[in-house]
Order: structure tokens, then C-alpha cells, then sequence
């Protein structure tokens, strides 16, 4: 019998995690979460984390209410990359350096010294010179280095980036040859020949392992009649297809972590504050600002990459965190986990199985020292307590919360542990969370202080399983407020369901005209259209670093089928309350200001939230002043908003930042050095347009 399938549309997301992979599926109409299920995660098969993957999947295809047919969207977050640089599962790479002018200082900078990517992981790529314009040279290289046992080799030259037909010409050979390839101008554009060098060879090194998961995972969708293509999170937040995988996969370093912080934004819409997702081993935190999360330059093996991430900060204490004792104290909790040790939770079994247990020390692991408590129970079986059973304990894990387990048998284990120790069992449960959330605590404040948080504004938001554990005894401790996000146990494969495909374009340039910016701007829009955005739903973000002279365009949009979807527009009475939500006021105070015929503006105070039909937060702004026009009056207004908002100081003046809204569509052109430049932009991106449809100019001053 056929199943009968719905209308409906849906977006599938999956998050590897250490222990389990976790498969959501999301209505791409509604964004509610529709389905979700769990397998373990599988490193040590003959296919990897793809096996895990794939079973995911095909679990929640053989559920009655999903249909292949009917995702629009499906990708998955991955710690392949990470993993295998931490584990030194990475291919022997070979680097071919082109030679033209400069000689000797490009050869001193094409070099990339050994160095360790984690204790006891050394690096140590090998390379061979050649002459960039001698075809036969550069093929010798490459024969020369794959003689020696090279499985993946790195192209690099000066100045590749103006100029990448030699460097593209050693891939192509090498490809032929049978071996991996990559060069300096697939992983960066920007001048830097060692930075771009070293990044180029990591990103080699990790390609056959990467190339595999991807194919293998991507042929199992479409034997499971998936019209949609895969998808692939990226470090920044966005997705990526499975040929840029194949391309660029060092881009998905931090793929996991950036997951949960596409879920704080795109689900759970938090616009200032600091998101927590804390798992059983780690936690992770970052900081999410006017609704964008905060980037940053990534390093490995405390080398520079030309690479920008997510500045996610993990520190080593989650919910299943084990706690360390001596005679007569706990004196840590963490790094060692329970499922690591493969200990039950105390607050996770019943009073009776704790019934003539007893309390041992133990080395969990060859490299742990004994002083790890457990309870062992009766039958032989091991039980830790937690941060988990501390906060089950002392109450503060709400009713319906994820973490919420059993506060009889956590307060029987730590009266155990108090018993053994000389102590008392509430002194022992809180010491526990005080010693675990001053950790987490640090983090935080530190995360506070280098982004400028505003205390009156920030909040704190858990996601995860282990968030309710932790998330509420911090606020408290910082006098913070705090939520636990909505599905928080599955945030993270929801933010993968719900990702944007993402490209970035960098150049360097000194005093970019409006055309070169323009240029830009295009091709990155080009690039995510070629990946399976939506044309007319591609939004492209311009940041000029002046100083530096780099030009970054990054476009993002949803995939076109995905688009094709029946959007549930919301009521007024739900968009306000969505933004109600986000500024912390009641929602009858809020002044609204009708921007576009599918944007709206809600503020309080000094902030504003613009919203889409949907009830979708699509931009959280301080101080921002709202211009409104026409189309065709566009460029002596623009002109006009801008030199009204620009601050004038010692040092010269500052351009506000700028937004331009239009139908449904925000372009962000803040950061731009010129108003000339911000209206040249603006005419082509209202390019099609009628002369009467109605735009919005919003402007945010910043200092001089």
C-alpha cells in the first residue's frame, strides 16, 4: 500500500555528536518540529560518522508521518574535520610551491614548518619547488612528491589569487594522478602567502576523509529518493553543498558547535545574549549580538588559518561531568564525563537501585587519575553523580525540562557520597554546581567583557540536553535572566534544518570603488545561487576593513525548494508578541512602524526588532533611526539619512551602520568607507523595482 503524503514541505536536519546523531525534521511553512529521533553515532565503522548519518535518516523516513518526497531540504553538521585533526586521522601532504619572481622570500613563505595540531599530533607537510610557468616542472614536482607517499597535494604561488591558472593547473594533474588537490586560492582570496600556504595544507590534509563521509552520505540520500541535495554545515553558521565540501571542507571546522548557535538565532530567535549549549562532556558558549553571532579568525595549533568561524568557547564541564574527590571534599568536577566512563546518572535510576550501593574511586580512563567518585551499586553497576543529580537534588531543573530526573535518587546518591566523605549531602550538591558554574561562569563574563555586552539587555540561553541543569543555578549566580530554549535537547539539528546556504567572497583591496564592491557582492550572491539558493531570496552583508584594505561579501539565502513551500504567514497580535519577547517588554508598549509591505518594526526604548510575516526576527538593532521613501527618490534620500547619522571626531568622521529594505529582502551595507559607494550599491540592489514601491532606510551611528 502506498503512503499517502502531505503537502507539506519539510527541512531535515542532522547534528553529529560524540555520542549520539540526532535526526529532526522541521515544516518548512511553520518551522515547528515535526519529528525527531536518535541513533548512536558510529566513529569506529568501516564508513564513519556516514553510517550514522544514513541510519538517522532512514529511521526518520520509516516513521508514518514523513514521506521522502516530501523534504525540501535536508544537511548535517559534522566534527569530521575537527576530529580528524585532533586524532591526526589526516592524510601525508604534499605541498608544490610555484616559483616566479622573489624567489627566495616566497620559497621562505611557502614553507610550512612541522608543528603539532594537539599534543603528540605533528604536522609536517612536505614540499617541492617549481617554476609556475613550466608545465613540466610543476608536473615533476607533483610526480616527485606522490613517489614519496604524498596522498594529497597543496598548490600554492604568490600573488595566487590574481592569478590562479598555475595553481589550477598542478590540481588538475594531480587529480589525474589519482591524488587529492587544493591550492592556495580555493581556501582564500586575500593576499598572505604563509597563512594562505598553511591553510591550504591543512585543508589538504584533511580532504580524503571529508571527500568520503560527504559522497557516501550523499549517495544514501538519493537512494532514499531525496530530491533535495545535501547540504553540509559550515563553521560560520551557514550550509554549504557537498562540492564545496569536496572543495573546501576545512570550512567545516567547528560545524558542530555552530549548529546550536544557528539554532539560538534561527529557532529560538535570540537577539543579545550569550547561548549555552550544554551536552554531557562540554559546554559551549557564544555570543549573539544585535541577532548575529560573533566571529572570529580561526587557529589551529596556535597557527593563524585564512579562515573565519563562530567564536564558540568550549570549556570542559557539562551535565554528565564526574565529580573528584579527596578524604574529605569534592575537590573538581569534570573533564571526565559519565558516558565516557559508562556510568548511569544518579538522577537517572530509580531509589531502589541505589539500595546497598557503595562509594569507589576510580581512574575512568588509562590517563585519569583514581579520584573519581562512583557508586557502585549491587549489581556491579556503575553510577556517577553530576552536575545533573546536584541540580535534580537541590530543585532547580524545571518539571518538564530535558534534564529533569529522578531528586530522590540524586539525593540518596550524594547522601552516600556524604557519608563517605564526613559531610553533608545538600553542602556536597551545591559545591558541585558552584565548582561547575564558576566555571561556566568565567566563561561568560569573559565572552561579556570582549564583546561589550550590555548587562541590561543580555540574557542567557541554554540549549541542549544538559542546559536545564546548569543554565538556571548560573543566571542566578550572575543575577541574570535566563530561558531554556524550546526543544533544546535537538536546538542543534534544528539549526542545521534550519541554515541558510552561505558563501563568503574576500579580496584584498586598497580603496575599493563602488563597482569593485559591486563586483563582489555578485559573486558571492552567484555562488550560494549556484548551491541551490533561491535568486530572488540571496541577501548579501559587505564588510570593509580598511585598515587591513579587505572586502568581505557574504550572501546566504534558503534553497529555491525550500522556497517553494507555502509560507504560514502569523498574525499582528503573533509578530508582536515575538517581539515583545525579544526586547523584554510588554507587548502593548511596543511602537510599531510599518516598513515594507512584509516588514515590520517594533521598538522599545532604544531597540528595534524588524520582523517578517512569519513572525521571523530579521534584524535586532540599538538606535537605529528609520528613514522611509520611494524607489525612485531613493539616492537624494539615502544621501541625506546618511549624512545625517555620520559622527564627526578627532580622528575623522564615521559612516552609520545601514540597512536597506525592500519588499521582503534587508541589504546590509554597514561598514562601507563612502556614501557614493552605499548609493551605488543601493541603485543595483533595488535594480527591477517600481518607481512608487516603498523602501526603508534604517541607520545605526557609530563613534568616530
Amino acid at each position: 500500500m502506498q503512503r499517502s503524503r502531505s503537502p507539506r514541505k519539510l527541512r531535515v536536519g542532522v547534528d553529529v555528536g560524540g555520542t549520539f546523531t540526532d535526526v529532526v525534521a522541521i515544516d518548512a511553512a511553520t518551522r515547528a518540529l515535526v519529528a525527531s529521533v536518535k541513533v548512536p553515532t558510529t566513529h569506529h565503522a568501516a564508513e564513519g560518522v556516514a553510517a550514522g548519518i544514513v541510519a538517522g535518516i532512514e529511521r526518520l523516513l520509516g516513521r508514518a508521518e514523513i514521506a521522502s518526497g516530501d523534504v525540501a531540504f535536508i544537511a548535517h553538521s559534522t566534527t569530521q574535520a575537527t576530529n580528524a585533526l585532533l586524532e591526526g586521522d589526516v592524510a601525508r601532504v604534499g605541498i608544490v610551491g610555484l616559483l616566479d619572481t622573489c624567489n627566495a622570500l616566497a620559497r621562505a613563505q611557502m614553507r610550512v614548518p612541522s608543528f603539532d595540531l594537539t599534543p603528540g599530533v605533528r604536522f609536517a607537510p612536505q614540499i617541492a619547488f617549481a617554476r609556475a610557468n613550466d608545465d613540466g616542472s610543476a608536473r615533476a614536482a607533483v610526480d616527485a612528491l606522490l613517489s614519496q607517499g604524498v596522498a594529497a597535494i597543496a598548490a600554492t604561488r604568490a600573488f595566487g589569487v590574481d592569478r590562479p591558472d598555475a595553481e589550477e593547473r598542478v590540481v588538475e594533474y594531480a587529480r589525474g594522478r589519482g591524488a587529492f588537490a587544493t591550492s592556495g586560492h580555493d581556501v582564500s582570496a586575500t593576499y598572505g602567502l604563509r597563512a594562505r600556504t598553511r591553510t591550504a595544507a591543512l585543508n589538504a590534509a584533511i580532504l580524503p576523509r571529508m571527500v568520503e563521509t560527504a559522497r557516501t552520505t550523499a549517495h544514501a540520500v538519493r537512494e532514499a529518493a531525496i530530491r533535495a541535495p545535501l547540504m553540509v554545515m559550515r563553521s560560520d553558521g551557514g550550509v554549504m553543498g557537498v562540492r564545496e565540501v569536496e572543495r573546501r571542507p576545512i570550512h567545516t571546522l567547528l560545524s558542530g558547535p555552530a549548529a546550536g548557535v544557528a539554532g539560538a538565532l534561527l529557532y529560538e530567535q535570540v537577539s543579545d545574549g550569550i547561548f549555552i549549549e550544554v551536552g554531557g562532556t562540554s559546554a559551549d558558549c557564544s555570543a549573539i549580538r544585535a541577532g548575529r553571532p560573533q566571529m572570529r579568525a580561526a587557529r589551529i595549533g596556535g597557527r593563524r588559518m585564512m579562515l573565519r568561524t563562530l567564536d564558540v568557547r568550549t570549556i570542559g564541564v557539562a551535565g554528565g561531568s564526574m565529580l573528584r574527590v579527596d578524604g574529605q571534599s569534592i575537590t573538581d568536577v569534570g573533564p571526565r564525563s559519565a558516558h565516557i566512563a559508562q556510568c548511569e546518572y544518579a538522577s537517572f535510576v530509580s531509589p531502589e537501585r541505589l539500595e546497598g550501593a557503595r562509594v569507589a574511586r576510580l581512574a575512568p580512563t588509562a590517563s585519569d587519575p583514581p579520584d573519581y567518585a562512583v557508586l557502585v551499586a549491587a549489581d556491579g553497576g556503575k553510577i556517577a553523580l553530576t552536575p545533573t543529580c546536584a541540580a535534580n537534588a537541590l530543585g532547580y531543573v524545571a518539571e518538564h525540562a530535558f534534564a529533569r530526573g529522578n531528586a530522590e535518587s540524586a539525593r540518596l546518591g550524594f547522601a552516600l557520597l556524604a557519608r563517605e566523605l564526613g559531610s553533608n549531602a545538600d553542602v556536597l550538591a551545591r559545591r558541585t554546581l558552584d565548582i561547575a558554574g564558576r566555571k561556566l561562569r568565567a566563561c561568560v563574563e569573559e565572552l561579556a567583557l570582549d564583546y561589550a555586552l550590555d548587562p541590561a539587555i543580555v540574557v542567557l540561553v541554554g540549549g541542549g540536553g544538559g542546559a536545564a541543569a546548569l543554565v538556571p543555578f548560573v543566571a542566578e549566580q550572575m543575577k541574570l535572566p535566563y530561558r531554556i530554549a524550546r526543544d533544546a535537547e535537538v536546538l542543534s539539528p534544528i539549526g542545521v534544518a534550519l541554515a541558510l546556504v552561505r558563501d563568503s567572497v574576500e579580496r584584498t583591496i586598497v580603496d575599493p570603488t563602488p563597482e569593485e564592491i559591486a563586483q563582489l557582492r555578485r559573486e558571492a550572491s552567484d555562488r550560494v545561487i549556484a548551491a541551490g539558493a533561491a535568486p530572488d531570496r540571496v541577501e548579501v552583508s559587505v564588510e570593509i576593513d580598511a585598515q587591513r584594505n579587505r572586502v568581505r561579501a557574504t550572501a546566504s539565502g534558503a534553497t529555491a525548494l525550500v522556497e517553494g513551500a507555502a509560507l504560514v504567514a502569523v498574525g499582528e497580535e503573533d509578530v508582536r508578541a515575538v517581539a515583545a519577547t525579544s526586547l523584554r517588554a510588554d507587548a502593548n508598549s511596543l511602537r510599531r512602524v510599518e516598513l515594507t509591505p512584509a516588514l515590520t518594526g517594533y521598538g522599545s526604548g532604544r531597540d528595534l526588532r524588524v520582523l517578517d510575516e512569519r513572525g521571523v526576527i530579521r534584524l535586532s538593532l540599538r538606535d537605529a533611526r528609520v528613514t522611509q521613501t520611494r524607489c525612485g527618490d531613493l539616492q537624494p534620500v539615502l544621501r541625506d539619512a546618511i549624512e545625517a547619522a555620520t559622527s564627526f571626531g578627532d580622528v575623522g568622521r564615521a559612516l552609520p551602520d545601514l540597512y536597506l529594505l525592500h519588499g521582503g529582502r534587508i541589504a546590509d551595507f554597514s561598514g562601507l568607507a563612502g556614501a557614493e559607494q552605499a548609493v551605488a550599491l543601493a541603485n543595483e540592489e533595488v535594480t527591477g523595482r517600481k518607481a512608487d514601491d516603498p523602501i526603508a532606510i534604517l541607520t545605526v551611528p557609530r563613534a568616530a
